[in-house]
């Protein structure tokens, strides 16, 4: 028997993933995997604490053993520490570079 799976939701973001200016969307746990274990996420950083840390709490979050919001942390601070812009929570930062 089959059970359907349902997704964990979060916070909805877009990240700047695949090139400066393009951003994706997610709205759940599993977006946020799916972009770490993608194609379009750096390769040099598939090895940084940050990128691990991310994956993990992806992982966690899936099983619901975390909190899905420790999960979205856990992304933007691997985003960061790839150079990607993370919306809408680097809004205020962007706009005060311009």
């Amino acid at each position: 028997m089959e059970t359907a799976s349902t997704q964990v939701p979060i916070l909805p973001l877009r990240v700047e993933i695949g090139g400066v200016g393009r951003y994706r969307s997610a709205r759940s746990v599993e977006d946020l995997a799916a972009f770490l274990l993608g194609e379009y996420w750096p390769r040099s950083d598939k090895s940084s604490v940050a990128f691990h840390k991310a994956l993990i709490a992806s992982l966690k979050a899936m099983e619901q053993y975390v909190d899905a919001s420790a999960a979205r942390t856990a992304f933007v601070d691997a985003s960061h520490a790839a150079g990607m812009h993370v919306l809408p929570d680097d809004t205020s930062e962007m706009k005060k570079t311009n």
